[in-house]
């Protein structure tokens, strides 16, 4: 059995936020040049110029890429070898939450009772905390600072099974043009299938994790990821809305087995400021 500090733990998780604010992954910065090679539009190629200067500029300044630092979503792989000693664990990662927020200077949105009074927390606590027991004596931690403005174009719906593969193509598109520019586009499109309704809002937000533009193993996953992405991109929206070719900057798929009458399907948006970083205890 293998012992971790909560206040390992502590430390793992502001640092983790604070640098996940302000420098975005390779591959997402790698994703972004190749579409600003790629756009057809004029405007669309000076927007994606300018994302990325403002990419250079947070990463020189130290400062956060996009003003909106989320809501703190953590997901947790816990080794069944592993025991938490020194406090609790929820409670030493929203420690963490509370200090990397403070101490990065990151703005804290959110609020108590969202329906009535709306009170800031003050501190961006508490953090959306997804845990699973895995095999292993090690604790891997990743977070994802989630915006508002993508979030808020997620969606769930359960479509009959007869809809099949082009029911969900059918359903994703019209739903990246309903939203428009509200999610910050280009994006990335984090889809789940199968399960429960809690299970495939997880999936969904899950496959925002992977390197941007990777493929599902299965092929006949990865050919709908590309159909939607090719559907999305025809779409016209373009960067920030403005119009162009590239809507979408990849899709991802997860899949999970579903009950005979029914067909999940949950879409995560995600806003090109793709933000998550991860540790290993």
């Amino acid at each position: 059995m293998r012992r971790i500090q909560c206040r390992a733990i502590t430390r793992a998780v502001a640092s983790l936020f604070q640098d996940a604010c302000i420098h975005l992954p390779s591959d997402v910065v790698a994703s972004l040049k190749r579409a600003r090679r790629s756009e057809k539009s004029p405007l669309g190629k000076q927007i994606i110029k300018s994302i990325l200067e403002n990419i250079t500029v947070a990463e020189d300044h130290q400062l956060p890429v996009c003003q909106d630092t989320g809501t703190a979503v953590v997901f947790l792989e816990l080794g069944q070898e592993v025991h938490i000693i020194g406090g609790d664990l929820t409670t030493a990662i929203n420690e963490g939450v509370r200090r990397g927020y403070k101490g990065g200077y990151l703005r804290e949105s959110m609020v108590h009772r969202p329906f009535s009074a709306r009170k800031n927390t003050r501190d961006n606590t508490p953090a959306v905390i997804h845990a699973e027991i895995v095999p292993g004596d090690t604790l891997r931690i990743c977070v994802l600072p989630k915006g508002g403005g993508a979030e808020n174009c997620s969606r769930l719906t359960v479509l009959p099974p007869s809809r099949g593969y082009e029911g969900i193509v059918e359903y994703v598109v019209n739903l990246v043009d309903e939203c428009g520019s509200n999610a910050c586009p280009p994006l990335i499109i984090g889809i789940g299938i199968g399960g429960t309704a809690e299970q495939t809002m997880l999936l969904a937000k899950k496959s925002l994790l992977r390197k941007t533009g990777s493929h599902n193993a299965d092929s006949e996953i990865r050919e709908l990821e590309n159909k939607i992405l090719t559907a999305v991109n025809m779409l016209g929206i373009g960067p920030m809305g403005y119009g162009g070719s590239v809507t979408a900057l990849a899709v991802h798929i997860e899949v999970f087995p579903a009950h005979i009458a029914s067909m999940p399907v949950a879409v995560n948006m995600q806003c090109w400021c793709s933000r998550h970083r991860e540790a290993m205890l």
